[in-house]
């Protein structure tokens, strides 16, 4: 569907979810995927499925809090494959449910520094890699809770709304180098991430799936096809855009 062949994708919080689903399809795509994660073992399990399936794909531990990590990351996949393609900074972390006037400073710190800082490190080092080869495509991870509002969620909101706005002023620095910029905004998915904030709890999954119109909850391989289509030459006149894909909550 999509001309990946001999081209090269990283992927950050690769190891489950919609990190996982997107690697995953950017191998069936036929492109060399570097896998990311702070989790090993998850990791490297998603790099086994692609080989699997005959695709191909290295694993890089990384914190994408961590500057350094971050350097040696993108170092890595320049040094394997001497190119970076594209970019789906992904990694996040939902943090502690508490209100604002509840929600603890550690909690808002390490919120903001993987799900903020974290993508703008990672920008920093793939958009120079990129302006190599003469251009790119990075795709950010946000997420609903950066457009509208989300009781006890007050850094995961922050932080996804700056990832929105992050992406809206790179893209706009980097419309003249042929590196296209975006951001994806995930409705409530079924991921490892939901299901640790739901719990086993029926009621509140009933809640969440109540949030979405279409009646039910989302799944990874939805965000990753939006991700890939952001991603291939059809969306070439797409930079600077947060991309819902939510089955309706944001336009209720």
């Amino acid at each position: 569907m999509y001309e990946f062949h001999d081209r090269v994708a990283l992927v950050t919080g690769a190891a489950s979810g919609i990190g996982r689903a997107t690697a995953l399809s950017f191998a069936r795509e036929g492109a060399v995927v570097v896998v990311s994660d702070v989790d090993m073992p998850g990791g490297e399990e998603t790099v086994q499925m692609i080989q699997v399936e005959d695709g191909q794909a290295i694993f890089m531990r990384a914190d994408v809090a961590s500057p350094a990590d971050v350097e040696t990351l993108v170092e890595t996949a320049m040094d394997n494959f001497g190119r970076l393609d594209y970019a789906f900074n992904n990694a996040g972390i939902e943090g502690e449910m508490a209100s604002t006037a509840d929600c603890s400073e550690e909690n808002w710190d390490r919120v903001l520094a993987v799900n903020l800082k974290g993508v703008w490190l990672c920008m920093k080092s793939e958009i120079p890699a990129m302006q190599e080869l003469g251009g790119g495509v990075i795709v950010n991870c946000a997420s609903v809770a950066g457009l509208v509002g989300f009781r006890n969620l007050p850094a995961y909101c922050a932080s996804k709304g700056g990832v929105v706005e992050l992406s809206r002023a790179t893209a706009l620095e980097c419309a003249g180098t042929n590196i296209r910029v975006n951001s994806v905004c995930p409705g409530v998915i079924r991921t490892p991430m939901v299901d640790r904030v739901i719990g086993g709890d029926a009621e509140l999954e009933v809640e969440f799936t109540a949030l979405e119109p279409v009646g039910r909850l989302g799944k990874p391989e939805e965000i990753a096809a939006s991700v890939l289509w952001l991603c291939s030459e059809g969306a070439g006149f797409v930079t600077g855009h947060a991309l819902t894909v939510d089955g309706g909550l944001v336009a209720q």
